[in-house]
């Protein structure tokens, strides 16, 4: 009877723990993740600007496209957010959560297709859920993770497309790569290694177009094309973009490459899968050396067949031996080998790039978490799952400490200080920005709270505060005042980020302890004294 109830147990726990309800539950897991708190942190200075453009639309139906803020699309679908539920720092971060959300949600047709068996798919998912870097932008009011999205769905409709040949699938591609392409400018880089492995698969046919394949293909390109003229020409408002959109970003950002005003080494972007994904980046290298190892093995015994295929060859010419079918297609092979391709094309792209900043690391790391799930044994499993405690660790650190974080990925993020400071500017009847440096102060205060804010955009004379106009005045510590007559003088931090030059010499230190001195710019606040006036 004992041992009855014991495998009815073992039966019921391992009903419990289908892969439907564990895949279920790591997506619950990435939801929460990303929604949660998600206005706990002021906006970047990124954000702050993406946030005060789309409002601007909204409020204004204003927008012209400038390569310098990116692609058109975020600023229409956080304008339509705002429209919707009301202009915040957490409705402006809704969809970004949703969108990176989604991304791990997409694991799974990846799956049911057959290109990922139950243990790759939730050991990829997993890591989708709770990698530090994917948790983080996906909490930021930025492109990247709208590029994300749109590029696992590619994936997903060309993979389609191929196995069925539907038309639906060539538009759906289409629709992905001209919202893509409307996002922000490096979506040709996906475009581009997407485009390269498919000729690949064609010259060694691989894969094969099927009748009625150049309809397909010129329709997805029309809806390509129609989504980008759509979103670039501002809805038809400004329709000479159509033309000059794609010489105005080249430009601008071969300009940016070529200054490299966040430049940093080739590895840079190694530097931070180290600090924060070093269970998947290893887990990768792995997977890359499985897969080249298993590719080698192929090769010898092809070597080693060859004389036996000659011999029957030979013996087909005499008509003793029928003629040998070739080898079933192995598609999650071939799958692996294309993520290798798109993961290295990836690293030496974004290596060669000259403008270094954190949230570019996503594109990087998708293809790598899928290498990581190379040869998923349970031995290799278990080792996924119990360091991933390195990532939960790294997670809560930079995206849930209420503080400012000594950390490269929050580069240039507006300081926790800046409460203070707005606490300040609220109790006051008016302030003067004797600065220009006031990020994100124009979005905090929009509409009727800009009122009581005059901004200068640089050192102005003091006299100007004579006259008891303003109760505070900011300035940067830069180009500040030593003193002003009337008021108090205290100074904040305006933004931070991770100082190389503080912590080069203690780097050991600085990757356990993740402390040290940050860089940052700083304001001085000046606020009349109450008894004086």
């Amino acid at each position: 009877m004992s041992g009855t109830s014991a495998a009815g147990f073992a039966i019921r726990i391992q009903k419990s723990l289908s892969f439907e309800r564990l895949f279920f539950f790591i997506f619950v897991l990435a939801a929460v993740l990303r929604f949660a708190f998600l206005d706990l942190k002021l906006f970047h200075h990124d954000e702050a600007i993406h946030a005060w453009f789309s409002y601007k639309l909204l409020t204004e139906g204003t927008y012209i496209y400038d390569p310098s803020y990116h692609g058109p699309l975020l600023y229409y679908v956080t304008a339509g957010m705002f429209a919707l539920f009301g202009d915040s720092d957490l409705v402006g971060r809704l969809v970004p959560a949703f969108l990176g959300t989604m991304v791990v949600a997409l694991v799974y047709p990846l799956y049911r297709l057959g290109y990922l068996d139950r243990m790759q798919a939730l050991v990829a998912a997993l890591f989708l859920a709770i990698s530090p870097n994917m948790v983080y932008f996906s909490r930021f009011l930025r492109n990247d993770i709208f590029i994300l999205f749109l590029t696992f769905v590619l994936l997903l409709a060309l993979i389609l497309y191929f196995e069925r040949g539907q038309v639906r699938y060539a538009v759906l591609a289409g629709l992905a790569a001209g919202l893509g392409i409307s996002s922000k400018e490096n979506m040709p880089i996906v475009l581009g290694i997407f485009a390269a492995y498919i000729l690949y698969l064609l010259w060694t046919q691989k894969v094969k177009l099927r009748k009625g394949w150049i309809r397909d293909f010129v329709l997805g390109i029309l809806v390509m094309g129609g989504v980008i003229a759509i979103f670039y020409s501002s809805f038809g408002a400004n329709p000479e973009r159509v033309l000059t959109w794609v010489p105005d970003a080249v430009g601008h950002w071969w300009a940016m490459h070529e200054q490299e005003r966040l430049g940093g080494p080739f590895f840079f972007y190694i530097i931070f899968f180290l600090l924060y994904e070093l269970p998947i980046f290893a887990l990768a290298i792995v997977g890359t050396a499985r897969f080249i190892q298993k590719g080698r093995k192929k090769a010898e015994t092809a070597v080693q067949s060859l004389h036996e295929v000659v011999e029957t060859s030979l013996a087909q010419i005499n008509g003793h031996v029928p003629v040998a079918a070739d080898p079933p297609f192995d598609k999650k092979e071939e799958f692996f080998r294309f993520c290798i391709v798109w993961m290295v094309l990836s690293l030496v792209a974004y290596a060669y790039i000259g403008e270094k900043v954190p949230w570019l690391i996503v594109h990087q790391l998708l293809p790598l978490i899928f290498v990581a799930t190379y040869a998923m044994t349970k031995k290799k499993a278990v080792v996924a799952v119990v360091s991933s405690i390195f990532l939960v660790l790294a997670l809560w650190h930079v995206a849930y400490v209420p503080a400012d974080v000594n950390e490269p990925i929050v580069q240039v993020q507006n300081s926790e200080d800046m409460r203070e400071v707005m606490a300040l500017i609220d109790a006051s009847n008016a302030t003067a920005i004797a600065s220009d440096r006031y990020w994100p102060l124009p979005w905090y205060y929009r509409g009727d709270r800009a009122a009581n804010l005059s901004y200068y955009g640089r050192k102005i004379d003091e006299s100007t505060f004579k006259n008891g106009k303003f109760d505070v005045v900011i300035a940067s510590d830069q180009e500040s005042y030593d003193s002003l007559p009337g008021f108090e003088k205290k100074t904040y931090n305006l933004n931070y980020w991770f100082s190389w030059y503080d912590n080069k010499d203690r780097l050991l230190q600085y990757y356990v302890l993740r402390d040290g001195k940050m860089g940052n710019m700083k304001l001085d606040v000046f606020t009349r004294n109450v008894t004086s006036a």
